[in-house]
């Protein structure tokens, strides 16, 4: 890594591999992330670990893996420039959250918003792995000496709680962890579901039109948005009180660049009918050079093979320098080479 590399912040961020990827996803996060990996070292990680605290289907965890990474380069992520990899591949990030984990008081996991979520949702599994989850969160940011973190409001709290383990450990340790903060750049919109537009665009959303998965095919994509809920009033305005409408030139916005107020004007004297249209052209068109992409790309396995060798052995050898720090301040011996 160059001199000038290194001065370079580090930013981390991740994705789980579980469902399909959507508009939503890559709105809210990966079209914002190709904006930072030329003035920050990023580090774009497949969180597959993460995953399995909620019973998956191997194959198509596997398969889902592969695919997410694929759409992270076929969206715009420089594998030169950026380390996409698994996280199952760097042993670092269970070696660490096990430490971790014992400078973690079970008072500050008991109030995780997620957990009591997930586990209303999951009632016949709550696992201790989802009971830990921020610690392997933690262990996630920490171990590459992470200096800004990329959150949404739901993981928020997450990034409180790796701060206060990392200030924990310094003040027991010394300087060991760089503390993480948010990074606060260009917010992408936060992008609702099509058929109930006060909740989020979720992957998991049992009903296929409320999403749109980046590899929809394109016709599908048009469709889904000529379906969109709106509301009685037939004016193209907005506001709070019209979520079907306000979300649909979010997307809108987010996808050109243009401000609110600039998508507004071009709006001006149009009904529904000319909005969902617009939308749903530009959605396709912005998918369409990267579902073309991905294509490409997964007609060539060597090549994203080899991708996913040199990131993983990349991650391995950053993630290894903090360890081997960790493990020495713990009292672990030194390992005889």
């Amino acid at each position: 890594m160059s001199a000038q590399a290194e001065k370079k912040k580090v930013i981390f961020s991740g994705i789980q591999p579980t469902g399909v990827i959507t508009l939503g996803n890559y709105l809210g996060a990966i079209k914002n992330w190709t904006r930072l990996q030329d003035d920050y070292n990023c580090l774009f990680c497949v969180v597959d670990m993460h995953s399995i605290t909620v019973r998956q289907d191997p194959a198509l965890l596997r398969k889902r893996a592969r695919d997410l990474l694929t759409i992270y380069i076929a969206a715009g992520l420089d594998p030169e420039k950026n380390i996409m990899y698994y996280q199952s591949h760097v042993s670092g990030h269970a070696e660490l959250s096990w430490i971790l984990s014992c400078f973690t008081y079970m008072g500050e996991l008991n109030r995780m918003t997620q957990f009591k979520e997930k586990s209303a949702k999951h009632g016949n599994n709550i696992n201790a792995g989802l009971f830990t989850y921020p610690v392997l969160m933690a262990a996630d940011i920490l171990l590459f000496q992470s200096d800004l973190v990329p959150v949404g409001h739901d993981q928020k709290q997450h990034l409180e709680i790796t701060r206060e383990i990392a200030n924990r450990f310094n003040n027991i340790y010394g300087d060991v962890f760089t503390v993480p903060e948010p990074y606060i750049g260009k917010v992408g919109a936060k992008i609702m579901s099509l058929q109930e537009p006060t909740k989020k665009m979720s992957k998991s959303d049992e009903n296929p039109n409320g999403y749109i998965s980046l590899l929809d095919d394109l016709n599908v994509v048009k469709n889904k948005i000529k379906r969109a809920v709106t509301d009685s009033d037939r004016e193209v305005t907005y506001s709070e009180d019209k979520p079907g409408v306000k979300n649909l030139i979010d997307i809108y916005s987010s996808i050109t660049g243009d401000s609110i107020e600039s998508c507004m004007n071009e709006f001006q004297g149009k009904g529904y009918g000319d909005l969902k249209r617009i939308v749903g052209e530009a959605v396709a068109e912005e998918l369409r050079p990267i579902q073309e992409r991905f294509k490409d790309l997964q007609k060539n396995k060597d090549y994203l093979d080899g991708i996913i060798k040199k990131n993983g052995e990349t991650a391995n050898y950053m993630a290894t320098k903090t360890l081997r720090k960790v493990q020495k301040k713990v009292g672990f011996p030194v390992r005889i080479r």
